[in-house]
């Protein structure tokens, strides 16, 4: 590229940012108090510092990486949500929301300047073997993450199908960093599954929430009721739902209730201060409900369990929540690349901003992060081919347990469904009677 190729492509820069600028209303977030004279002052000093690079510097350089460097670095100033998205990144992100995408499988966060998992999507390759919510991710492929940002960890981190790729993890009751070496695969997602407990309670998972999130929770609870008869309660498990998308956590929340505010979002940005309520979709279920968060309940998770909290609609039960209370806009750039930018903080109905603080459930049943992945492997294993059509039955084993029953039991699910056996027995009243503390009138 000769130098005057190089400053009218300089030039198309500084025109493309300014109008970007001015398009989304942000204009004053980038130069609070400067006009747009000294707007078009600094462009021009990064144009010259491009050019000066692209002539001087000691090798050849390919300038889409420089670029895409520099607005990488101004991002980082920003907050660990903000990032650009290249082309083959945003698509990818535009196929996740949707089900469907390549990689381990784990939603990934800077925590305190460390790479942190929130949370590992059941039924991936990260989780499958053992990674956890708020896991440490210190170094991959043999080398160190310090001061990574998330889109080149991103980067590092997929890859095509039956690849490997190794991490290494510092976990709390670790004395020493452990190695993770996981394959990669195409991972697809049920967003929603379920259950009957005990013939009468309903037990629903989202995993994450995706395009037809609140549709398909809506197909479950009906079977659920067309299988039992009557549900008498349901159980909601976000628990190590890394969150999704806004709109489906609305959704999920206006299938729960009659009427009111669901969640609202403040931002500089006029278009971002919004307000959503209830009453737009019908109630899939009018019952008692428990909704069980941990540590990797994180974003949309959030906005339900608060939304359905603030209302007492439900009794939260579990572990405080991860705290991502902001709102990412994904905006399309015309080169094929995104721009994912924090634009506005989101609050619960009685105005609790989320953000570094989380939920805190009503009532606290700890449990083990690891305890309950093998809860749930114990699930899935029980879960297998029992439950198909067809399946071959065992008859060698004479009545008995031909799988010997693991020590070990999902605490926090056993608990909801006490609970819901006293909200029979004694009416709402028993699980609504909240002061600045509730105690758990079940605990031992």
């Amino acid at each position: 590229m000769n130098s005057g190729e190089l400053k009218r492509k300089c030039f198309l820069i500084a025109v493309l940012v300014a109008a970007f600028s001015a398009g989304v209303g942000v204009s004053d977030m980038f130069w609070p108090a400067i006009g747009a004279e000294g707007n078009y002052e600094r462009l021009k000093i990064f144009a010259d510092v491009l050019s000066i690079i692209q002539s001087n510097y000691v090798e050849e350089v390919d300038t889409d990486d420089v670029l895409y460097g520099a607005i990488d670095g101004m991002l980082e100033t920003l907050d660990p949500h903000s990032s650009f998205l290249p082309p083959d990144i945003y698509h990818e992100l535009q196929v996740e929301t949707k089900g469907s995408f390549g990689g381990l499988g784990i939603e990934i966060t800077i925590r305190d300047g460390v790479l942190t998992v929130v949370s590992p999507i059941e039924d991936t390759p990260a989780y499958r073997v053992g990674i956890l919510a708020g896991d440490r991710i210190i170094g991959i492929e043999g080398e160190s993450t310090e001061g990574i940002n998330l889109i080149e960890a991103v980067k590092k981190l997929r890859g095509l199908k039956g690849t490997q790729v190794t991490i290494t993890i510092m976990r709390e009751p670790f004395e020493a960093p452990a190695d993770f070496t996981i394959t990669r695969d195409i991972i697809e997602i049920r967003s929603v599954k379920s259950r009957l407990e005990e013939g009468r309670f309903g037990y629903v998972r989202i995993v994450q929430f995706q395009a037809k999130t609140a549709e398909k929770l809506q197909e479950h609870i009906q079977a659920l009721e067309e299988e039992s008869g009557y549900l008498s309660g349901l159980i909601l498990d976000l628990r190590s739902n890394p969150g999704g998308l806004l709109d489906q956590a609305v959704k999920v929340s206006d299938c729960l209730l009659h009427k009111g505010l669901i969640v609202y979002t403040e931002g500089r940005v006029e278009s971002q201060i919004q307000e959503f309520s209830a009453g737009k979709i019908d109630v899939a279920f009018d019952g008692p409900i428990v909704v069980l968060v941990n540590g990797g309940s994180a974003s949309a998770s959030e906005i339900v369990a608060g939304a359905l909290q603030d209302h007492e609609r439900a009794v939260i039960l579990g572990t405080q929540t991860f705290g991502k209370g902001s709102v990412q806009t994904i905006i399309p750039l015309d080169d094929g690349s995104g721009l994912r930018l924090t634009t506005a903080k989101y609050f619960t109905p009685k105005g609790l901003n989320i953000q570094a603080t989380g939920i805190t459930p009503d009532i606290i049943v700890e449990i083990e992060e690891s305890e309950l992945f093998r809860a749930r492997a114990q699930t899935e294993k029980e879960e297998g081919e029992e439950v198909l059509e067809g399946h071959l039955a065992d008859e060698g084993t004479g009545g008995e347990e031909s799988v010997e029953e693991l020590p070990f039991h999902d605490i926090q699910l056993e608990r909801a469904l006490e609970y819901l056996k006293t909200w029979e027995v004694f009416g709402k009243t028993a699980l609504h009677s909240r002061s600045d503390e509730i105690s758990d009138p079940l605990a031992q």
